[in-house]
């Protein structure tokens, strides 16, 4: 036998950007409740508007299920004497399991015969769980905080209303947060506010929908929302921009989702399309939107929680919340733009980057002269780098900046581009805080690239060099987005730049301080090896075993750009049908040469080659040498491993028919002459024998 069942918590309303994970582990919550008590069910599924939270549980047993416990005692040759008389181990198993001695059974457990005792579990009836499952669920729901409300001894995120819960067409007996459970919902609370019956869970969504204007789930809430936007943009003949974030915040924010699109003058225009952005949609929740070319045009989309009778009042209502919002962005953006962002960096000198490493102006000092030095090494305009780093905080201390935070970098490159700064130093405003997050776009010209990498490179060496570098979660100065963000800026831009080298570059920018950073080499070699496990990190996130990674790291090497393109054959290498008795080989190869020390002979005595096998082995090295050397000066180091791994037959007969350690000393070290070079070629690249791990 089978039910459905409805729980559901009215409450006020839920904050918006919790209402998902909220109603997530009330789902999870009731569903770990359900299987704990083994009650079987056909399907689960998660409602929840603004004003409520609600599971429904399709074909849910009415008795949890019945199983058969199966207790074994102790063995049948010492639980009973000779005349049959039950022991003290037999009574005392009996005492255990409640029974008579005379009910004592013997059975085999598969090996030997053994007192039993048998009895069936479950069977209890579901609905007598229901209040204990979902009082379980509700509190251990994700409420960093929770409240109480007029003199309830009962806390909760918000104040609640109601409860209701059926299992079936009948009521759950069930008082939760001092509510008693019942079938009275409500429904909006402007178009239908009064109570409405649930008979039976099957009609709650579409009972709310029809009659009490609720869209009960969520994602078909959210689904029409989108819907709606994206129609009324076509009405102004241009596309509306979804932003995920909000879209699921304003599908929280409703229960009966209208979209209305409103516009504002045109004179707004002319202010950075992004401060208008930001003031729609951090402030009003609006959706903005833009013509085919991607530009802002003077329109928006808010989504209202009501129907109206007369929908123009909702939008004249909107238009006058926004047009201050937006004046306010357009005054700022004028009172900014009468001071250029060189005298801006002045009001710098107040505003302290750390304590211990002074202040903002001091930072764009160190940037800008680091800066200068990545553009010399790289052949780009050392003027617009230098220019770039001592600009590129100014605009933290504009207005537009201290009332809209994400207008930072953003607004630098408009007022940079108004003062007549260079286009790429413009530029360079914005993107050297790119990459602002894992996956996020790089900078598109060479200035902004250098600032960013200098700006990261300051910040890194300049914490590590006072003690404060990241402990196990803590991370206060973001260095390991900072070092990530560094690696990505030199490899996926292919920037061939030593990192050692940049790093010893930043730590001479310090000496300038108070009290100048002491230990530069410990520093920089600490930030290196830092960097460089951030690094092997990023390989795993894209699924390039640790092993990979190794064989590269074995060489020492400070060059992020060639550290990647070694990685990257490497992992193509391990791929190869030869890759495995290659690395096999290499490894035995080093255990021979370990073994062997340091009097090995770097030339191989070609009149001491006497075995065919090393023979065909010594003209196979030769070959390769020919082959890879040309590809290792271009770094093609993918093209050059998969051509030594056609050495695989070869070193394989080699190792079957060759004795190496041969008594005869003179043909000993010729062969490990000739394993020397073998293992060199295959070294130019990695160490091919850390990957003997992966397979």
């Amino acid at each position: 036998m089978s039910q459905d069942f409805l729980v559901e918590l009215g409450l006020e309303e839920l904050p918006p950007k919790s209402l998902l994970a909220l109603s997530n582990a009330f789902l999870k919550g009731i569903e770990s409740g359900l299987k704990e008590n083994d009650l079987s069910f056909d399907g689960i599924k998660a409602y929840a508007t603004p004003r409520r939270l609600a599971v429904i549980v399709n074909g849910l047993a009415t008795t949890t299920a019945i199983k058969e416990i199966v207790n074994w005692g102790p063995p049948a040759k010492i639980a009973f004497d000779v005349e049959g008389n039950p022991s003290k181990a037999a009574l005392a198993f009996a005492n255990k399991n409640a029974i008579e001695a005379a009910d004592l059974i013997v059975e085999s457990d598969g090996k030997v015969d053994k007192l039993v005792f048998k009895r069936q579990a479950g069977g209890e009836q579901a609905v007598s769980l229901f209040e204990d499952i979902v009082q379980r669920s509700l509190t251990k729901l994700p409420i960093p905080k929770r409240m109480r409300w007029g003199s309830n001894r009962h806390d909760f995120v918000r104040p609640v209303h109601w409860l209701v819960m059926l299992f079936g067409d009948a009521v759950v007996d069930a008082n939760i947060l001092g509510l008693q459970a019942g079938r009275l919902t409500r429904g909006h609370r402007f178009h239908y506010n009064q109570t409405l019956s649930i008979n039976h869970p099957g009609e709650y969504v579409s009972k709310l929908a029809s009659i009490a204007y609720v869209m009960a789930d969520m994602d078909a809430r959210k689904t029409l929302i989108r819907e709606q936007v994206l129609n009324a943009a076509k009405i102004a003949k241009g596309e509306a921009v979804i932003d995920e974030s909000l879209l699921q915040e304003v599908t929280a924010l409703v229960e009966w989702p209208v979209a209305l699109m409103g516009r504002f003058e045109t004179r707004f225009l002319s202010v950075p399309a992004e401060a208008l952005i930001s003031s729609m949609k951090e402030h009003q929740k609006y959706f903005h939107v833009v013509d085919q070319q991607q530009k802002l045009l003077p329109y928006f989309i808010t989504v209202a929680n009501i129907e109206s009778k007369d929908p123009s009042q909702v939008i004249d209502g909107n238009e006058r919340v926004i047009r201050p919002r937006l004046s306010d962005a357009a005054f700022f953006f004028e009172t900014d733009k009468k001071t250029t962002l060189a005298s801006k960096r002045e009001q710098l000198k107040k505003v302290v980057f750390q304590a211990k490493l002074g202040t903002i102006f001091e930072k764009t000092t160190r940037v800008a002269s680091l800066a200068k030095a990545i553009a010399k090494q790289l052949d780009a305009s050392e003027v617009q780098a230098e220019r770039a780093g001592q600009l590129c905080k100014s605009d933290l201390v504009s207005e537009m900046v201290y009332e809209f935070a994400d207008m930072q970098g953003i607004a630098g490159f408009h007022y940079a581009t108004h003062d007549g700064e260079a286009a790429d130093v413009a530029s360079a405003m914005n993107e050297h805080y790119m990459p602002r997050f894992a996956g996020d776009k790089l900078p598109t010209t060479t200035t902004g690239n250098i600032v960013a990498l200098a700006d990261r490179l300051d910040t890194l060496v300049g914490i590590f060099g006072i003690g404060e570098q990241p402990t196990g979660s803590k991370d206060p100065f973001a260095l390991r987005r900072a070092s990530v963000g560094v690696l990505r800026l030199l490899i996926e831009q292919a920037l061939n730049l030593d990192l050692r080298e940049l790093l010893e570059l930043t730590f001479a920018q310090y000496k300038s301080l108070d009290k100048p950073l002491s230990e530069g080499d410990a520093v920089v070699e600490q930030v290196l090896q830092y960097m460089l496990e951030r690094l092997r990190a990023w390989y795993e996130e894209q699924d390039i075993p640790v092993e990979v990674f190794q064989a590269v790291s074995v060489k020492q090497l400070s060059f992020p750009l060639d550290i990647d393109q070694r990685v990257q054959a490497v992992n193509h290498f391990r791929l190869l049908d030869a890759s495995s008795a290659l690395a096999a080989a290499n490894k035995r190869v080093a255990n021979i040469l370990a073994k062997a020390g340091d009097a090995i002979p770097a030339a191989i005595d070609v009149a001491l080659l006497q075995e065919p096998a090393e023979l065909a082995l010594a003209t196979a090295v030769a070959a390769s040498q020919k082959e890879v050397m040309p590809l290792f000066k271009i770094r093609d180091y993918k093209a050059a491993l998969t051509a030594l791994a056609s050495l695989q037959d070869v070193v394989d007969t080699f190792f079957e028919d060759v004795m190496v350690m041969a008594d005869d000393m003179a043909l000993r070290n010729n062969r490990l002459a000739l394993l020397l070079q073998l293992r060199a070629l295959f070294f130019e690249v990695a160490d091919i024998s850390c990957l003997s791990k992966t397979k």
